[in-house]
């Protein structure tokens, strides 16, 4: 007990600077520090109890890794054990049911297999420490793997269960695609630093395949990528960390796993359907030199999402994108700087976490409107069109708001702005929320629309075409005559939550 004293300064005089009455209650108070401090103590015993009732507490009864790569070492976790008695107690024995098993201990600061007579005073608690290491198989799928870790204190044993699921994995460490080459869907394959598609060469992704980028992993594409799922089987294109940086919240909810992917200049005819790509740092970035006649990407069905720049960004090149969500980001969402674009049925919005956005969603350079005149290098202007979408989310939705003198042209489109409609603003929805099932706080991204959406039957079903005609659940468009704008059809209630299938299988994460 801690018993803070104050200085006083009295000026000099023979009196006593103390009237009696004073002194009395500083007695007094003196005295009843004192027995708090007695009792307090009595309360803190460092008495160890021999009683074989005395138990221990646990922070949970299964501590869980989740998937482990073989071959690799996991993060640590954590255990709390609490002594919740009045006396202390000597834990006699820390030990795993197997000491050769896959699972390894830290206990006060020590590593090792077995721990003895470790004290936890009363009210105490002490922190231990697990990681683990899976050795790799053969198998395709992931293996569980678990043990016992036991605590005997008097004579009495309890347990903490610990389990881990081994995923092995195809690792790809500097690697150059110099001829055709396919990834399947067999297992994962993690990319450690960077994955070069050089020119003249193919790399197909099969439906179902996970690529996992490793801290600063890459993919440069000086050839072609195809990347083709399915709506049962989406592609993932993520970082490697399969941990969760809160309860329930997968770590790749996080930007910045791993850089991104980059299309060189020569690269055209890429193609990503079906695709989940996300927690990067730079997103999809694609550079054209101003060749707009030759299709640069198409990207159909795919959603890519939470980066810390752009989630898409595009120098002088020709997208096309149907059925796209693109989301979460601090800068643009999607920026384009001339080329020729077209986006039909698609989402473009932001609810990112991580720092405060910047830019606005949608940022369109090079369009005779944004005083690029004198930067043009005689690079022709952008051509884009931009068909039932939605462009809506935190920030402002569009850098220009006048696109007169401009080919670029918004018709049926959801925009957070307030405006009218004019010769590029063509029968647009303006300052309308469009009701996404999204709940930012909670770390919950779904981009279907709820019951009411203003974006619901908005679209022309002129603009869908056979490319767009189905969305990203699988869903026709044109079933109930109007589509909705954006990526999703639009279907009344899916679950209690509002998580469509496909939604759960995109976000494996949460």
């Amino acid at each position: 007990m801690i018993i803070a004293s104050a200085c006083f300064r009295f000026p000099e005089t023979s009196a006593d600077p103390f009237p009696e009455e004073m002194n009395n209650m500083r007695l007094i108070l003196l005295t009843i520090a004192a027995l708090i401090g007695l009792t307090v103590a009595s309360c803190i015993s460092d008495e160890i109890t021999t009683s074989p009732s005395a138990r221990l507490s646990f922070s949970t009864d299964t501590l869980s890794f989740d998937t482990v790569f073989t071959d690799v070492g996991t993060p640590t976790a954590r255990l709390l054990v609490y002594n919740r008695g009045d006396k202390g107690v000597m834990v006699s024995d820390i030990a795993f049911s197997d000491p050769d098993g896959y699972f390894r201990l830290n206990v006060d600061g020590q590593s090792g297999k077995q721990f003895h007579d470790v004290e936890i005073r009363a009210k105490d608690s002490i922190y231990v420490f697990i990681e683990c290491f899976i050795p790799q198989t053969e198998s395709a799928s992931p293996h569980l793997v678990s043990d016992r870790l036991r605590f005997t204190t008097n004579g009495n044993v309890q347990e903490v269960i610990v389990e881990a699921w081994g995923q092995n994995v195809t690792r790809l460490k500097n690697m150059c695609v110099s001829s055709d080459m396919t990834l399947t869907a067999e297992r994962p394959y993690v990319v450690f630093d960077s994955l070069v598609v050089e020119k003249g060469a193919t790399l197909t992704i099969e439906p179902g395949a996970q690529v996992l980028f490793h801290d600063k992993g890459s993919m440069r594409v000086y050839g072609r990528l195809n990347a083709v799922g399915t709506p049962q089987n989406i592609i993932d294109l993520r970082g490697d960390r399969l941990d969760n940086v809160l309860p329930d919240v997968g770590f790749d909810i996080l930007a910045g796993q791993w850089q991104g992917i980059s299309i060189a200049p020569e690269s055209f005819g890429n193609r990503l359907e079906y695709v989940d790509m996300r927690s990067t740092e730079s997103g999809l970035s694609l550079d054209s030199c101003a060749v707009s006649d030759e299709v640069k990407i198409t990207l159909l069905n795919s959603w890519l999402h939470n980066s810390r720049e752009n989630v898409l960004s595009a120098n002088m090149a020709n997208v096309e994108s149907y059925g796209c969500v693109f989301s979460e980001a601090p800068m643009a969402v999607v920026s384009l700087t001339g080329g020729r674009h077209s986006f039909v049925q698609c989402t473009i919005a932001n609810n990112y976490l991580f720092s405060a956005v910047l830019e606005p969603l949608l940022c369109l350079y090079h369009t005779d409107a944004d005083n690029s005149l004198e930067n043009s290098r005689g690079l022709p202007f952008m051509q884009a069109q931009f068909l039932n979408c939605i462009v809506y989310g935190l920030g402002q939705d569009l850098n220009i708001g006048n696109l007169d003198n401009t080919d670029v042209y918004l018709r049926n489109v959801l925009l957070k702005s307030t405006g009218n409609n004019d010769a590029h603003f063509v029968d647009c929805i303006w300052g309308e929320d469009p009701l996404f099932y999204t709940i930012r706080e909670d770390y919950y991204f779904n981009y279907h629309l709820r019951e009411g959406s203003p974006a619901i039957a908005a679209g022309n079903p002129d603009f869908v075409t056979s490319l767009c005609l189905y969305d990203m659940d699988g869903r026709d468009r044109l079933a109930n005559g109007r589509p909705a704008l954006g990526a999703f059809v639009y279907v009344p209630a899916p679950d209690s939550k509002g998580k469509a299938a496909s939604m759960r299988r995109l976000q494996k994460l949460l």
